[in-house]
């Protein structure tokens, strides 16, 4: 694939602009003013949002959708398209984005080739984005997303007006890029399919590093060997050393760790964690900077408010400008987000699909629940390759939950091949934990959530999947009766 981005007018086209990581991108592009075209044949609110900013979105994926830009050349001799006069000068073909998840078998992408459009991974336009501001990328096997948009976040209230692109919508921008007037520019980078190694960023961030897509790396160590070419792009690297791989695979430029005999640049103490939100006292380099509040829960969030503390210093911001930011950040949309209560049910939807995230949510719906409260916990899980590689910890990552009810495995279009199943792994688990049900549905989950779940529990739906798409239909069902009394 050729690399080279063109931002001087030349139109993009995007295979799949409906995902979270592409439409952020083709959002920042239409923002720019620069022709946005892309297919999704599942529309939705990202891309009507796209569609009124003034990007033209196919709802299939056809080879004719790529010479939508293609001026057509009229009797008169003048050059016209369905939509606009183009310039004489304007480059027709346009630069064609894809994503690892577009198969080569697609049309457009067939189309593409045919034409010789310079055709691009996602990643590629990234990383020119990166290389044209001074940039801050947040890399981490978990945490990503809550931690660049609490750096986006902060930056925004501090008066510095970043472009941002997170992997997660978040209230404060009404989704998951805005576009800033400054120089800086807040991004999350993604290590899964070794893409990382592309973006060379002013300031880097790495949260931690685990094994968690089998699909594209054999072994933790061809994971640490992708963040270690990352880090050598980083003019600044801020690594959090509570990672025993971080610690010992990396030399971060300014560390970060919840604790002060490790000797990082930026440590706490003083740690209160609540059912409301967390403070601790914050050390810089043996110096107390001040208290900082955060309203998200447990102690994973609180290393994000630590990592986000750090990158505000190197870019000179006073902790008290900091900290004000951090405190109002109520978070991204399916990192626990509230998702409403019925019949004294509360219902919290997050995008846990790692056994390391799912403990730590599990933890923060515990330090959350009140005494007597269930938690119930509903998972699917995210992959098959996963599921198979990550079985035993799976299965050990519920012990926080009172009841666990389980689906059959997302695929993530990748293929079955009859090794894992969402039964299996259920089986595994009620080997460790008293009360697991399987459903095979959505549609099933429903039901036994509606016969299982009781007053006062608190039900936290697990996964990067559709699972929480069952969510409004069993809070509707459960609010029926409350209408029918009233």
């Amino acid at each position: 694939m050729n690399n080279y981005i063109d931002f001087s007018g030349r139109p993009f086209h995007f295979i799949g602009i409906g995902g979270i990581g592409m439409s952020a991108l083709a959002y920042v592009l239409t923002k720019r003013q620069l022709p946005v075209s892309g297919s999704d044949l599942r529309p939705n609110q990202i891309t009507r949002k796209l569609e009124s900013l003034g990007a033209h979105i196919f709802s299939r994926q056809e080879a004719s959708n790529i010479e939508f830009f293609r001026p057509q050349v009229l009797a008169n001799g003048i050059l016209l398209n369905s939509q606009e006069r183009l310039p004489f000068d304007q480059t027709i073909l346009p630069q064609v984005i894809c994503s690892t998840a577009i198969n080569t078998n697609n049309l457009e992408y067939k189309a593409a080739l045919e034409l010789g459009c310079p055709i691009l991974h996602r990643s590629d336009v990234l990383a020119a984005l990166i290389a044209d501001y001074y940039s801050i990328a947040v890399a981490g096997t978990h945490g990503k997303t809550t931690t660049s948009s609490m750096i986006g976040y902060m930056l925004l209230k501090a008066g510095l007006d970043p472009t941002i692109l997170v992997g997660g919508e978040v209230n404060a921008w009404e989704g998951n890029a805005r576009l800033g007037e400054s120089q800086y520019l807040v991004a999350e980078a993604d290590e899964s399919d070794g893409s990382l190694v592309k973006h060379a960023p002013a300031i880097g961030i790495i949260t931690n590093i685990e094994l968690d897509h089998p699909d594209h790396y054999e072994t933790l160590d061809e994971v640490v060997e992708t963040f270690q070419k990352f880090a050598q792009g980083c003019q600044i690297l801020v690594g959090s050393i509570d990672c025993e791989t971080v610690r010992d695979s990396l030399k971060p430029t300014i560390s970060y760790s919840l604790h002060p005999d490790t000797g990082a640049d930026y440590t706490v103490t003083n740690i209160d964690y609540r059912a409301d939100g967390t403070t601790a006292l914050v050390w810089e380099k043996g110096k107390a900077l001040g208290v900082l509040n955060v309203q998200l829960l447990s102690r994973h969030n609180l290393s994000n408010a630590l990592a986000a503390v750090a990158v505000g210093r190197v870019l000179g911001l006073e902790f008290g400008e900091i900290a004000k930011g951090i405190a109002t950040f109520e978070g991204a949309r399916r990192r626990f987000e509230f998702r409403g209560e019925a019949a004294g049910i509360t219902f919290i939807d997050d995008y846990a699909h790692h056994p390391s995230e799912i403990r730590a949510t599990l933890a923060a719906a515990r330090l959350q629940a009140r005494p007597g409260q269930r938690v119930v916990a509903i998972f699917q899980p995210h992959r098959y390759s996963r599921t198979l590689t990550f079985l035993e910890e799976f299965a050990e990552s519920f012990t926080h939950a009172d009841v666990v009810v389980l689906t059959d495995i997302y695929s993530a279009g990748e293929p079955n091949l009859g090794q894992i199943s969402g039964e299996k792994l259920a089986a595994e688990i009620a080997k460790q934990h008293q009360q697991v049900i399987y459903q095979p549905t959505l549609s099933s989950v429903t039901e036994v959530l509606l016969s299982t779940l009781r007053p006062g529990d608190l039900a936290l739906f697990l996964g990067a999947g559709n699972l929480n798409q069952a969510i409004p239909e069993i809070i509707a069902t459960l609010c029926e009766p409350a209408k029918a009394t009233s």
